[in-house]
Formats: structure tokens, sequence, C-alpha cells
């Protein structure tokens, strides 16, 4: 079984890797804090979770899920995820991560970055278009008519499909926006972004959460 490790266990990464817990696979968790600060979250996810460091988990993981805010993508480790494909989920927020000018000339996007970080591995944009509780509610079983897409940019085909084959696997359709430069379409701004997981709500994290097909995805990055 494939196991996914996760850089940085938060919102974002939790939520993913309850999801992949549940879909039996095993996972290893790090944060900036120690191993010893994700105890309580290893508790609750059980016998397949252990925590580890940032870089024992990029050498433990096939699949490596990045969520942690872009001011620290340096941080990452590059060694151990030479090889493998790395799943982003980064968004860059300037009130949280400072500026960034080729961000905001949009001469590059945050996972060009990490991608530019990690040279030898093969990044893939996905989750961060979706608030962390409509990623945990909407999660359905393949064929379910209210089965939900996420979109993901990345490029290499190879790497997409794997991507694509755990989205699968844990609950999601996915939708290809193209080479990794085209996450522009689905980050903050954009129509793609939080709104369709909660129905265009104004505040979308105050949505319960609504499906969002692939038809719909792509013609939200179609617009984007």
């Amino acid at each position: 079984m494939t196991t996914i490790a996760f850089i940085g266990s938060g919102h974002i990464g939790g939520t993913v890797a309850r999801l992949a817990v549940a879909a039996g696979y095993d996972v290893v968790l790090s944060n900036s804090r120690g191993p010893e600060t994700l105890r309580d979250l290893v508790g609750e996810l059980g016998p397949k979770a252990r925590a580890a460091t940032a870089a024992e988990a990029a050498a433990a993981g096939d699949l490596v899920v990045v969520s942690i805010p872009l001011k620290a993508y340096r941080e990452v480790p590059v060694e151990p995820l030479a090889g493998k494909t790395v799943l982003d989920t980064n968004n860059y927020y300037p009130e949280r991560d400072g500026r960034f000018p080729e961000l905001d000339d949009d001469s590059t996007t945050s996972s060009e970055l990490l991608q530019r970080h990690l040279p030898e591995s093969r990044v893939v944009k996905v989750f961060n278009n979706i608030f962390f509780r409509h990623l945990a509610t909407l999660a359905r079983p393949a064929g379910a008519a209210d089965r939900s897409a996420l979109a993901i940019a990345g490029d290499d085909a190879a790497a997409k499909a794997e991507v694509a084959a755990f989205l699968d696997a844990i609950g999601y359709d996915a939708v290809d926006a193209g080479a990794l430069a085209e996450g522009r379409r689905f980050q903050p701004g954009t129509p793609v972004y939080g709104g369709p997981y909660a129905g265009d709500a104004a505040n979308f994290w105050e949505s319960p959460g609504v499906p969002a097909s692939a038809e719909t995805i792509r013609s939200g990055l179609a617009a984007g």
C-alpha cells in the first residue's frame, strides 16, 4: 500500500491524512514543531499513522503532501523528495507570507517556486482551492451522483495520474487544469477558489459544503 507523507499537518494536511487513512493508506505526519506535538492526531488516526520529522516523512512517503505557509517553502527537504511526486496545497497570502515580487507581478506561481526548490521532484498543485471543512465532508465513493472534483496542475503527466488515482481513492474526481503554471487559474481570487464547494456563498467558509462536479470545476477554470 502506498504511504502518504505530510510536511505540514494542519487544517488541510490533517484533513487529507484523515481521508487517506479512511481509504486504507498508511500516513506519516510531520510539522515544524516536532513529532511529539502530533500525538493527538496520530492517536485519532490510529495504527496506520505515525509522526516523524519533516526529513523522515519526506523519505518515507511514496506521495508527499506539502502543506505549509508559502513563506516557509525553502525549508522543505530537497534530497529525500528527489524523484517523488509532491502534492502542493499552498496559496500565496501576502498578509501571512510577506511580499513575493514575482508572484505580485504574476511572472510565476507559488507552485512553480516550490518546483524550483525541488528540481528533482514532480510537483502537482492540488487541495489549495477547497476549504478544509468542505474537503472533509464532500468526499464520495466513485460513481456517486453528487461526487465533487478537485483541480490539479503539473508538468509531469505520470505524476498527475498518480495524484488523480489518490484523489479517486479518497473520494474525489480530478480535473486536469494543465501545466503547473496553470495553477494560477484556481488560486485565491479565481472563480474556482472556495466558491464552487459553497454554492458560491458570499463567505464560503460559512457554508456547510455543496458538491461541485467536474463540469462545474472545468467551467470555473475556463472562466479563470
